[in-house]
Protein backbone atom coordinates (compact mmCIF):
# COMPACT_ATOMS: atom_id res chain seq x y z
CA UNK A 1 0.00 0.00 0.00
CA UNK A 2 1.12 3.55 -0.76
CA UNK A 3 2.59 5.68 1.99
CA UNK A 4 0.66 8.68 3.26
CA UNK A 5 2.06 11.68 5.10
CA UNK A 6 0.71 13.10 8.34
CA UNK A 7 1.32 16.17 10.50
CA UNK A 8 2.66 18.35 7.67
CA UNK A 9 4.93 15.63 6.36
CA UNK A 10 6.71 14.90 9.63
CA UNK A 11 5.21 11.41 9.94
CA UNK A 12 4.45 8.70 7.42
CA UNK A 13 2.32 5.59 7.37
CA UNK A 14 -0.55 3.86 5.62
CA UNK A 15 -4.26 4.65 5.43
CA UNK A 16 -6.78 1.84 5.25
CA UNK A 17 -10.28 2.46 3.90
CA UNK A 18 -11.76 5.65 2.49
CA UNK A 19 -13.48 7.29 5.46
CA UNK A 20 -12.14 8.95 8.61
CA UNK A 21 -9.96 6.58 10.61
CA UNK A 22 -11.56 4.76 13.51
CA UNK A 23 -8.36 2.89 14.42
CA UNK A 24 -4.77 4.13 14.80
CA UNK A 25 -1.98 1.56 15.20
CA UNK A 26 1.50 2.11 16.68
CA UNK A 27 4.21 -0.49 16.07
CA UNK A 28 7.05 -1.77 18.22
CA UNK A 29 10.72 -0.80 18.42
CA UNK A 30 12.59 -1.47 15.19
CA UNK A 31 9.39 -2.32 13.33
CA UNK A 32 7.15 -0.38 10.92
CA UNK A 33 3.55 0.33 9.94
CA UNK A 34 3.58 -2.86 7.87
CA UNK A 35 3.17 -5.03 10.99
CA UNK A 36 -0.56 -4.20 11.10
CA UNK A 37 -1.42 -4.83 7.45
CA UNK A 38 -3.29 -8.08 8.14
CA UNK A 39 -5.12 -6.94 11.27
CA UNK A 40 -6.33 -3.63 9.79
CA UNK A 41 -7.42 -4.85 6.36
CA UNK A 42 -10.99 -3.75 5.60
CA UNK A 43 -11.12 -1.11 8.35
CA UNK A 44 -10.92 2.67 8.24
CA UNK A 45 -7.57 2.93 9.96
CA UNK A 46 -4.11 4.46 10.04
CA UNK A 47 -0.87 2.61 10.74
CA UNK A 48 1.96 5.02 11.54
CA UNK A 49 5.72 4.73 11.20
CA UNK A 50 6.81 6.06 14.58
CA UNK A 51 9.52 8.76 14.53
CA UNK A 52 12.87 7.19 13.72
CA UNK A 53 11.40 4.08 12.06
CA UNK A 54 10.28 3.25 8.55
CA UNK A 55 9.84 6.43 6.53
CA UNK A 56 9.38 8.80 9.50
CA UNK A 57 12.41 10.90 10.54
CA UNK A 58 13.76 10.70 14.11
CA UNK A 59 12.33 12.93 16.84
CA UNK A 60 13.84 16.41 17.14
CA UNK A 61 15.44 15.63 20.50
CA UNK A 62 15.78 12.82 23.00
CA UNK A 63 12.93 11.82 25.29
CA UNK A 64 10.72 8.93 26.27
CA UNK A 65 7.24 7.66 25.49
CA UNK A 66 5.73 10.98 26.56
CA UNK A 67 7.69 12.79 23.83
CA UNK A 68 6.35 10.35 21.25
CA UNK A 69 2.82 10.89 22.55
CA UNK A 70 3.23 14.63 21.96
CA UNK A 71 4.43 13.98 18.41
CA UNK A 72 1.54 11.59 17.67
CA UNK A 73 -1.28 13.66 19.18
CA UNK A 74 -1.90 15.63 15.95
CA UNK A 75 -2.65 12.36 14.11
CA UNK A 76 -5.47 11.64 16.56
CA UNK A 77 -6.70 15.20 16.27
CA UNK A 78 -7.13 14.73 12.51
CA UNK A 79 -9.59 11.87 13.10
CA UNK A 80 -13.22 12.93 13.24
CA UNK A 81 -14.25 10.78 16.22
CA UNK A 82 -12.51 9.05 19.15
CA UNK A 83 -10.37 6.18 17.85
CA UNK A 84 -9.36 2.75 18.98
CA UNK A 85 -5.64 3.07 19.64
CA UNK A 86 -3.62 -0.11 19.07
CA UNK A 87 -0.10 -0.39 20.46
CA UNK A 88 2.48 -3.15 20.18
CA UNK A 89 5.53 -3.13 22.46
CA UNK A 90 7.12 0.36 22.22
CA UNK A 91 4.00 1.62 20.45
CA UNK A 92 1.97 0.53 23.47
CA UNK A 93 4.18 2.63 25.74
CA UNK A 94 3.24 5.62 23.60
CA UNK A 95 -0.43 4.59 23.56
CA UNK A 96 -0.80 4.63 27.35
CA UNK A 97 0.66 8.13 27.49
CA UNK A 98 -1.78 9.26 24.82
CA UNK A 99 -4.67 7.70 26.72
CA UNK A 100 -3.63 9.60 29.84
CA UNK A 101 -2.88 12.91 28.10
CA UNK A 102 -5.65 13.01 25.47
CA UNK A 103 -8.53 10.84 26.75
CA UNK A 104 -11.17 12.69 24.70
CA UNK A 105 -9.48 11.49 21.49
CA UNK A 106 -9.51 7.80 22.41
CA UNK A 107 -12.45 5.43 22.67
CA UNK A 108 -10.51 2.33 23.68
CA UNK A 109 -7.09 0.68 23.73
CA UNK A 110 -5.78 -2.60 22.38
CA UNK A 111 -2.33 -3.36 23.79
CA UNK A 112 -0.10 -6.30 22.98
CA UNK A 113 3.38 -7.23 24.17
CA UNK A 114 3.93 -3.91 25.95
CA UNK A 115 6.55 -3.67 28.76
CA UNK A 116 4.11 -1.64 30.85
CA UNK A 117 5.74 -2.48 34.17
CA UNK A 118 9.13 -3.66 35.32
CA UNK A 119 9.35 -7.43 35.71
CA UNK A 120 8.21 -8.77 39.06
CA UNK A 121 11.58 -10.45 39.67
CA UNK A 122 13.53 -7.34 38.63
CA UNK A 123 15.07 -6.28 35.39
CA UNK A 124 17.82 -8.33 33.81
CA UNK A 125 21.14 -6.95 34.97
CA UNK A 126 23.70 -5.77 32.39
CA UNK A 127 26.77 -7.93 31.80
CA UNK A 128 29.37 -7.77 34.60
CA UNK A 129 32.12 -6.14 32.48
CA UNK A 130 29.76 -3.32 31.59
CA UNK A 131 28.65 -2.85 35.21
CA UNK A 132 32.29 -2.65 36.30
CA UNK A 133 33.06 -0.22 33.49
CA UNK A 134 30.12 1.98 34.45
CA UNK A 135 31.34 2.08 38.06
CA UNK A 136 34.89 2.93 36.98
CA UNK A 137 33.59 5.67 34.68
CA UNK A 138 31.61 7.15 37.55
CA UNK A 139 34.83 7.53 39.54
CA UNK A 140 36.80 8.86 36.59
CA UNK A 141 38.92 5.73 36.15
CA UNK A 142 37.96 5.18 32.50
CA UNK A 143 36.90 7.67 29.84
CA UNK A 144 33.42 8.02 28.34
CA UNK A 145 34.75 6.61 25.07
CA UNK A 146 35.81 3.39 26.82
CA UNK A 147 32.40 3.08 28.47
CA UNK A 148 30.73 3.50 25.08
CA UNK A 149 32.90 0.67 23.69
CA UNK A 150 31.60 -1.55 26.50
CA UNK A 151 28.01 -0.53 25.68
CA UNK A 152 28.60 -1.45 22.05
CA UNK A 153 29.99 -4.83 23.04
CA UNK A 154 27.55 -5.81 25.78
CA UNK A 155 24.43 -3.81 24.97
CA UNK A 156 21.24 -5.33 23.56
CA UNK A 157 20.75 -5.86 19.83
CA UNK A 158 18.35 -2.90 19.81
CA UNK A 159 20.96 -0.71 21.50
CA UNK A 160 23.69 -1.71 19.05
CA UNK A 161 21.38 -1.07 16.08
CA UNK A 162 20.33 2.37 17.31
CA UNK A 163 22.39 5.52 16.90
CA UNK A 164 22.21 9.21 17.71
CA UNK A 165 19.00 10.42 19.31
CA UNK A 166 17.36 7.01 18.85
CA UNK A 167 19.89 5.42 21.18
CA UNK A 168 19.06 8.05 23.81
CA UNK A 169 15.33 7.37 23.34
CA UNK A 170 15.87 3.64 23.79
CA UNK A 171 17.85 4.09 27.02
CA UNK A 172 15.07 6.33 28.34
CA UNK A 173 12.09 4.13 27.51
CA UNK A 174 13.54 0.83 28.73
CA UNK A 175 13.81 2.37 32.18
CA UNK A 176 10.23 3.65 32.22
CA UNK A 177 7.29 2.05 34.01
CA UNK A 178 3.68 3.13 33.62
CA UNK A 179 1.81 2.52 36.88
CA UNK A 180 0.59 6.11 36.97
CA UNK A 181 -0.73 6.01 33.41
CA UNK A 182 -2.46 2.65 33.90
CA UNK A 183 -4.26 3.85 37.04
CA UNK A 184 -5.49 6.98 35.27
CA UNK A 185 -6.80 5.38 32.06
CA UNK A 186 -10.60 5.36 32.01
CA UNK A 187 -11.30 3.88 28.56
CA UNK A 188 -11.75 0.11 28.15
CA UNK A 189 -8.57 -1.80 27.38
CA UNK A 190 -8.05 -5.14 25.65
CA UNK A 191 -4.74 -6.81 26.51
CA UNK A 192 -3.82 -9.42 23.89
CA UNK A 193 -0.71 -11.35 24.88
CA UNK A 194 1.30 -14.30 23.63
CA UNK A 195 1.91 -16.78 26.41
CA UNK A 196 5.44 -17.20 25.04
CA UNK A 197 6.30 -13.49 25.13
CA UNK A 198 9.79 -13.20 26.60
CA UNK A 199 10.17 -9.47 25.94
CA UNK A 200 7.05 -8.55 27.95
CA UNK A 201 6.09 -11.69 29.90
CA UNK A 202 2.41 -12.42 30.59
CA UNK A 203 2.87 -11.65 34.29
CA UNK A 204 3.27 -8.00 33.26
CA UNK A 205 -0.07 -8.14 31.46
CA UNK A 206 -1.75 -9.69 34.50
CA UNK A 207 -0.43 -6.99 36.82
CA UNK A 208 -1.41 -4.28 34.34
CA UNK A 209 -4.93 -5.70 34.14
CA UNK A 210 -5.25 -5.32 37.92
CA UNK A 211 -4.24 -1.64 37.74
CA UNK A 212 -6.62 -0.72 34.92
CA UNK A 213 -10.20 0.37 35.58
CA UNK A 214 -11.75 -1.62 32.71
CA UNK A 215 -9.53 -4.29 31.18
CA UNK A 216 -9.75 -7.72 29.59
CA UNK A 217 -6.71 -9.99 29.17
CA UNK A 218 -6.58 -12.62 26.43
CA UNK A 219 -3.64 -15.04 26.49
CA UNK A 220 -2.73 -16.68 23.18
CA UNK A 221 -1.25 -20.16 23.43
CA UNK A 222 1.94 -20.82 21.49
CA UNK A 223 2.37 -17.18 20.45
CA UNK A 224 5.47 -15.07 21.07
CA UNK A 225 6.05 -11.32 21.39
CA UNK A 226 5.03 -10.53 17.81
CA UNK A 227 1.25 -10.84 17.95
CA UNK A 228 0.59 -8.32 15.12
CA UNK A 229 2.43 -10.49 12.60
CA UNK A 230 2.11 -13.95 14.12
CA UNK A 231 -1.49 -13.82 15.40
CA UNK A 232 -3.15 -10.96 13.46
CA UNK A 233 -6.63 -12.51 13.63
CA UNK A 234 -6.58 -12.51 17.43
CA UNK A 235 -5.55 -8.87 17.38
CA UNK A 236 -8.30 -8.08 14.87
CA UNK A 237 -10.90 -9.71 17.11
CA UNK A 238 -9.90 -7.39 19.95
CA UNK A 239 -10.03 -4.37 17.65
CA UNK A 240 -13.49 -5.35 16.40
CA UNK A 241 -14.65 -5.82 19.99
CA UNK A 242 -13.54 -2.29 20.92
CA UNK A 243 -15.08 -0.84 17.73
CA UNK A 244 -18.35 -2.59 18.49
CA UNK A 245 -18.45 -1.01 21.93
CA UNK A 246 -18.09 2.46 20.37
CA UNK A 247 -21.15 2.11 18.15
Amino acid sequence: MALSSFVDGTLFGTRFGYDAARVVALHGWGRSHKDFTASLDGLNAISIDLPGFGASPPPPHKGGASLYADLLSPVLEECKTPVILVGHSFGGRVAVHLAEQRPALIGGLVLTGVPLLHRAHGRQRPALPYRLGRLMNRFGLIKDESLEELREKYGSADYRAASGVMRDVLVTVVNESYEQQLRSISVPVDLVWGDGDNAAPPEIASRAEALLTDARLTLLGGVDHFVPTNAPQALREAIDRRLGALR
